[in-house]
């Protein structure tokens, strides 16, 4: 008889292969929508141009900031797409009642976005680096901050997801009236250290100020935070999304 410890390492096999094919389908159909394109790509590179645009900062310091919005508004973007969707067209319950773990499926929406605003974010890196001598400098920190950031975002974008609607535009809607006010006040735009002491302590409850941060010590080499800091807090706002996300989903179902 096979042992409970194979059982249970047969079945997150299962889970993860399950996952796996969740984000690829989805990578294949959501990453091309013209929502996912706007709000993923168009948005926030219009939003970070009408603040960078005439102010005497030379542009290799602020694509760390461009890239930190991008990761945001991308990885955060495909969820809303995709779980909406799928309700209209009925798929979506039909994966919930797979013979697979209700979080696989989580997981597999989290990747497709994790992914999505992964690639995404690397491409103002390669401007940068193309274009206005941005350097990297330490890319361990640099990996990390680009793996995190994203992860997070993604989760950001599936727990708004969860709430039961089959229009992307609603959850859209509700996830920029958090996005946008984050993005003032997460010291993309002015530098923590110069805000005023009511201005750190609200960034202080963003996760953008903490992937703002890590990017920053990556092509710059300057952090108010820190590595470990920024890391953790990153990881804490990953398993507050994934249990809010899973706990909305299931007393929705109820």
């Amino acid at each position: 008889m096979m042992s409970k410890k194979g059982l249970n390492l047969g079945q997150l096999k299962n889970d993860l292969a399950a996952a796996w094919a969740i984000a690829k389908k989805d990578m294949r159909i959501y990453y091309i929508k013209p929502g996912t394109l706007m709000f993923g790509i168009l948005f926030p590179l219009s939003m970070f141009l009408s603040f960078a645009i005439g102010r005497n900062t030379p542009v290799s310091t602020m694509i760390a900031g461009l890239i930190a919005i991008t990761i945001f508004f991308s990885s955060s973007s495909v969820g809303p797409m995709a779980i909406p969707t799928e309700r209209r067209v009925k798929t979506f319950e039909r994966l919930l009642s797979a013979p697979i773990s209700f979080y696989s499926v989580f997981l597999g929406k989290t990747i497709g976005g994790f992914l999505f605003g992964l690639v995404i974010g690397i491409i103002p890196l390669l401007i940068g680096m193309a274009w206005f001598d941005t350097q990297i400098v330490n890319i361990t920190a640099l990996v990390i901050g680009l793996s995190l950031t994203s992860f997070c975002f993604a989760a950001l974008g599936i727990m708004f997801a969860s709430f039961p609607t089959e229009n992307p535009g609603d959850i859209m809607m509700m996830l920029n009236f958090v996005r946008l006010p984050l993005m003032f006040i997460s010291g993309v735009f002015l530098p923590i250290a110069s805000l005023p002491n009511w201005g750190q302590i609200v960034a202080a409850f963003s996760p953008l100020t903490y992937a703002n941060d890590i990017i920053q010590y990556a092509l710059q080499g300057k952090t108010y935070y820190g590595l470990l800091l920024d890391s953790l807090i990153l990881l804490l706002f990953i398993g507050i999304f994934q249990v809010i996300g899973t706990q909305l989903q299931r007393k929705f179902r109820e």
